[in-house]
């Protein structure tokens, strides 16, 4: 089984570390043919659908952000550590503005700087990602 994801798939973000970590939208079905994820992070504002492989739910309502920030904090960096070895997913509804916020955390976590890593995100996952005011501000204040 491959460790990490090709770049070929829909989707991936390079880090600058070089980890590579899938953003998607859960309402577009996954291709049956799809390289499927080894752990994923889900971000609804209720539990998602049951995936047969290991992941978490983090309550995060759509164009806000996360509900509890510390176990944001706490799941985004499981998330960031277990990429180095894991094909790892962040999926919201429409894999833009939760996705890219938590996205752009990881990108923080991972060396860069927290006012340049919605830049970042939307220059190398989606132009339109990261949505909204506080979505931005919650990526620079997580650093």
């Amino acid at each position: 089984m491959e460790r990490e994801w090709s770049t070929e798939v829909p989707g991936v973000l390079r880090l600058p570390s070089g980890r590579l970590i899938r953003g998607r939208a859960l309402r577009r079905p996954l291709d049956p043919t799809a390289t499927v994820p080894s752990y994923g992070v889900y971000l609804q504002g209720r539990p998602p659908a049951d995936v047969p492989w290991p992941h978490r739910w983090l309550r995060w309502p759509d164009f806000r952000l996360p509900a509890d920030r510390a176990a944001a904090r706490t799941v985004l960096t499981e998330a960031w550590e277990r990429s180095a070895t894991e094909r790892v997913e962040i999926a919201c509804g429409g894999g833009r503005g939760r996705t890219g916020t938590a996205l752009a955390c990881l990108a923080v976590l991972d060396g860069v700087p927290a006012e340049e890593a919605v830049t970042f995100v939307r220059r190398h996952y989606a132009r339109g990602a990261v949505e909204t005011p506080w979505q931005r501000r919650y990526v620079g204040r997580f650093g």
